[in-house]
């Protein structure tokens, strides 16, 4: 059996969820500009040994990025079995919205992720769901005609935007502009900009994670 396939010995299990959760923590806090060596002392562990699981924190990050996008993956879900397409529709805006919003790191992480295949799986899981969520809502008449399952992507981030701009402040300013925003998605004056497709916004939120990591690694 060679040393990667060995299994994690008692301790090192222990220690592996310490720092799992001790990122959680300090992420959510501080953001990704925390370092290894708060994410050990939070954990009650010596740097060294971070290190001995996780290459470095930005490793460390994605392991709880798996478990966000599972949560993100069930609000979908659920939304979708809402017997009431427009609370099926709130629902899952509000507590992306809301999951993202309170937890600094995850924020960070999931703008700056930039590995293609991943964000293309999470893509590909959300698209059906969300086609479906827009089609039933249109259906009801509980939203206008126009409105596109990417239009519901690109709310969650300008509601993300304002916590990452006034979260200091007030942290919960993003639930000031939610019902104006969903207001927005029931009436109003038609937009003189069309919405994007699936191909555009991906192309373009890919664009924006690499340009975001390109400027983290700098200096």
């Amino acid at each position: 059996m060679t040393e990667a396939s060995r299994p994690l010995r008692k301790d090192a299990v222990r220690n592996r969820a310490l720092l799992v959760q001790a990122a959680r923590d300090v992420f959510a806090e501080r953001g990704l500009e925390a370092s290894m060596d708060d994410v050990a002392h939070r954990a009650g562990l010596g740097v060294g040994t971070a290190y001995r699981h996780f290459a470095n924190k930005y490793e460390l990050a994605l392991a709880i990025l798996a478990e966000a996008i599972e949560r993100v993956y069930q609000l979908v879900d659920d939304a979708v079995a809402n017997p009431d397409p427009w609370a099926g529709l709130v629902s899952f805006v509000e507590g992306t919205a809301e999951m993202q919003s309170a937890d600094r790191g995850l924020r960070e992480v999931l703008m700056g992720v930039h590995d293609a295949e991943q964000m293309e799986q999470v893509h590909d899981r959300l698209s059906g769901p969300l086609r479906e969520l827009v089609d039933r809502a249109k259906a009801a008449g509980a939203v206008r005609a126009d409105v596109e399952s990417t239009d519901i992507g690109i709310v969650v981030t300008m509601l993300c935007t304002v916590a990452d701009v006034t979260g200091d402040a007030s942290s919960d300013l993003w639930r000031r502009y939610l019902p104006m925003m969903l207001d927005g998605l029931r009436q109003g004056a038609e937009p003189s900009v069309p919405a994007l497709s699936e191909d555009m916004l991906r192309k373009s939120m890919s664009t924006h994670k690499q340009r975001l990591a390109r400027l983290s690694q700098r200096g």
